[in-house]
């Protein structure tokens, strides 16, 4: 039986530890209390237990931790160096319970987040090269990272 629904663009990063997907709920127009609340159900269900908002508000926190997940914002409004690293440094503090599985999500899947996630491979160390985690990201995400998510990912070893 499945419960709830899968948030659009939903996909693991690192099998059962990292995913990305578009905002819970929908954006703009197209957000939906009772969307968010399956789509929250949803990554309940599927081991999700903390969510990473790159929105500029704290849209849907309240949401996330009324529904006994771990919520945080870090506003990446635009790709700047100083953002990625700030982002980088708040997956790395989530992420440093062996038991976290963290969703991160934007409106939308833009470079911005693919770029995010090819900086996080490199600067967790799982992944040394950055032309390889730009591979791995293009490969997982189905899309291609544009010139600035590319140059940004060098950046992020070390961040």
């Amino acid at each position: 039986m499945t419960v709830g629904l899968e948030p659009r663009g939903f996909t693991w990063v690192i099998a059962r530890r990292l995913a990305v997907s578009e905002r819970i709920g929908g954006y703009g127009f197209q957000h939906r209390r009772v969307r968010r609340e399956e789509e929250i159900a949803w990554l309940q269900a599927n081991g999700i237990n903390a969510v990473l908002s790159l929105l500029d508000g704290n849209q849907n926190l309240a949401a996330y931790e009324k529904a006994g997940l771990l919520g945080a914002n870090e506003a990446l409004p635009e790709l700047t160096v100083d953002g990625v690293k700030r982002v980088l440094k708040a997956m790395s503090r989530l992420l440093s319970k062996p038991d976290r599985v963290l969703l991160v999500h934007r409106d939308v899947i833009d470079d911005t987040l693919a770029g995010v996630l090819a900086g996080y491979l490199v600067h967790s160390g799982r992944i040394e090269e950055p032309i390889m985690a730009t591979a791995l990201i293009q490969e997982i995400l189905k899309r291609p990272l544009g010139p600035e998510a590319r140059a940004i990912i060098p950046l992020t070893a070390g961040a």
